[in-house]
């Protein structure tokens, strides 16, 4: 993932900005006595992607990535509407408890900009069912040059979107966060049909870093910069997932990503092992033999 890539990360704030006031007050009217949960995984299970992660012989990527983590944020389906059989046959090599959260494709978020698309996305929809208790949130990520002269297409979009089927929204144009006012309407928007808003921690787009919840759920998807600041920056998340869980946060999905992925599955590691200890989860640690094997590469 190169989105919000920069030459020298050494020289980024990464500081987490301040919680949103209006995230707590979201966080205080959803908070409930459902349970904690959480989840924590990469964006691909493709081995040429995660190199070194696999062990020498593995002849089914994903049986072994989902008994590693427990969940995928399944990128694969921007670039395609798999068949219906297709998700059946994932649902199948996945233990039980892990979860997929897929993209919708680019020919509604980038070709059609959400006009039109209705019978497309009942298709992928049709289709993601077959993940049945597997699926998770579903994400829209919008072009870059989607700004808010097309506010009435998201309105719209956002309105039809089926009642009670988990969605989540990555807007990236910077005049979203730019003007309070636009800012206020967007996340409104969200707030008022329990959408999630996606939070997007990479170098080179601070300002998607909001830190405006918009229902209950924390989708968090995070860049890493191949640079040794990775690590303190998932430190940093640690601490932050912890005091929004104090504060009422009841769903957490994590995304790890690189601009090379080679590390993905070390910075999830290193995430998981922390939120363990924070947290009291009891989240699998990927096979420490495998994080070291990469490490070494």
């Amino acid at each position: 993932m190169k989105f919000g890539k920069v030459d020298n990360p050494e020289l980024i704030d990464f500081t987490i900005p301040q919680t949103h006031s209006d995230t707590i007050n979201v966080l205080e009217k959803t908070s409930d006595n459902t349970d904690f949960s959480i989840y924590v995984g990469c964006a691909k299970w493709n081995k040429a992607d995660l190199k070194g992660f696999y062990p020498r012989g593995t002849k089914d990527e994903l049986a072994y990535y989902s008994r590693q983590f427990n969940c995928i944020e399944l990128n694969a389906t921007f670039y395609r509407n798999f068949p219906a059989e297709q998700f059946q046959k994932w649902y199948e090599k996945t233990p039980d408890g892990f979860k997929f959260f897929p993209k919708l494709g680019q020919e509604i978020s980038h070709w059609k900009r959400l006009v039109g698309v209705g019978d497309t996305v009942n298709s992928y929809i049709d289709n993601f069912s077959h993940l049945r208790e597997k699926l998770g949130t579903i994400f829209l990520q919008l072009h870059a040059n989607f700004g808010p002269k097309n506010f009435s297409a998201l309105e719209n979009f956002v309105k039809s979107w089926p009642k009670g089927l988990p969605l989540a929204v990555e807007c990236r144009h910077p005049d979203w966060f730019a003007d309070e006012t636009i800012s206020k309407d967007f996340f409104q928007l969200l707030e008022d049909h329990s959408v999630a808003n996606v939070l997007v921690d990479t170098a080179g787009r601070r300002d998607m870093m909001h830190m405006r919840l918009t229902n209950n759920e924390a989708f968090i998807r995070y860049v890493g910069a191949n640079h040794p600041s990775d690590y303190n920056r998932l430190d940093n998340w640690t601490q932050r997932l912890k005091q929004l869980k104090e504060q009422g946060l009841k769903n957490i999905h994590f995304f790890v990503h690189q601009n090379i992925e080679k590390e993905s599955p070390l910075l999830s590691a290193h995430l998981i092992q922390n939120l363990n200890n924070a947290l009291g989860t009891n989240l699998k640690i990927p096979n420490e033999d495998q994080q070291q094997q990469i490490s070494l590469l």
